[in-house]
């Protein structure tokens, strides 16, 4: 049994695709194949149940995914408590990043960290801000970026930055303002994303801030992407709330228009486990992301 074949096996568990987990390792599909068969076979037990075109875990593959990972996060602070005895940034970072963040605020960032720290490589997944904790806390990402809460005592939350939140509709769809201009959410249809988003919760908290909750609401649509979601408002189908960044183009171009709600700004927060050892790269590209944040901060500009 070897550490690439525990990869192979947890990636195939996570993505439950053969050939999806293979890509994301950068292995022909065959290869990964092989390799699950090689365990299969030497240990004589099944670790996918083959279930039409996807996979399962078995019950014992169940068992098995979670010594496996505990196998590899060992390897994992081994090699970096290597790497920090050599005084040097280098290795993976796994980042796991909310929609928005991932989208409009990251790229630019992590293109300025690679810049400055050529022998890091950094993996990034875009998963909801509820993905993004628990994947955190199981280990399978070292950083967590989000604009939602998140709860989980073995996390340590740190500000790196601030988002405005704006309600947006259609230049020809109803506004839910009456006439006097007060809020009335139940007036228009909605267009959200799915539970567990950050971008969802920013309605929620709206709607409690009225009295209300998503049931009261009239959901026509909800959809998997800030983008979809955008798309969506822009031909027609009802209101959403929604980060600026993500309609800023659209509004200027007057494709959507903004209704005034003072709905509150939101933080960007960073995710780490506060009891698993950071890397130096780790630990690089923390203080660079909370460094850049500082630097774009109204506060650092005025």
């Amino acid at each position: 049994m070897t550490l690439d074949q525990l990869r192979i096996f947890t990636a195939v568990a996570e993505f439950g695709h053969m050939t999806r987990a293979a890509e994301a390792l950068g292995l022909s599909q065959s290869a990964a194949s092989a390799a699950i068969a090689a365990l299969e076979a030497r240990y004589r037990t099944r670790l996918f149940d083959r279930v039409g075109r996807g996979i399962q875990l078995s019950e014992t593959g169940r068992i098995f995914l979670r010594e496996a990972r505990a196998v590899l996060d060992r390897a994992a602070m081994a090699r970096s408590l290597l790497q920090d005895l050599a005084g040097s940034a280098t290795g993976t970072v796994a980042i796991a990043a909310s929609q928005t963040i991932a989208t409009y605020w990251l790229p630019r960032r992590l293109a300025a960290f690679h810049a400055a720290n050529s022998g890091v490589r950094l993996n990034v997944v875009i998963r909801n801000t509820h993905e993004v904790e628990t994947a955190v806390v199981e280990g399978q990402v070292n950083v967590g970026l989000v604009e939602g809460p998140t709860q989980h005592p073995a996390l340590l939350r740190r500000q790196i930055d601030r988002d405005h939140l704006v309600l947006v509709v259609a230049p020809d769809q109803p506004s839910p303002l009456d006439a006097a201009g007060r809020l009335d959410l139940r007036a228009v249809n909605w267009v959200i994303r799915e539970a567990g988003s950050g971008t969802r919760r920013g309605l929620e908290d709206l709607a409690f801030r009225e009295g209300l909750s998503l049931d009261d609401l009239d959901i026509a649509l909800v959809l998997p992407s800030n983008e979809a979601v955008r798309e969506a408002i822009e031909a027609g189908a009802g209101a959403t709330v929604i980060s600026r960044h993500v309609v800023a183009s659209a509004i200027a171009a007057g494709r959507l228009r903004e209704i005034p709600t003072g709905l509150p700004q939101r933080e960007y927060a960073l995710l780490v486990h506060r009891e698993r050892h950071p890397t130096q790269a780790q630990k690089a590209l923390v203080e660079a992301l909370a460094e850049a944040a500082v630097a774009t901060s109204p506060a650092a500009q005025s």
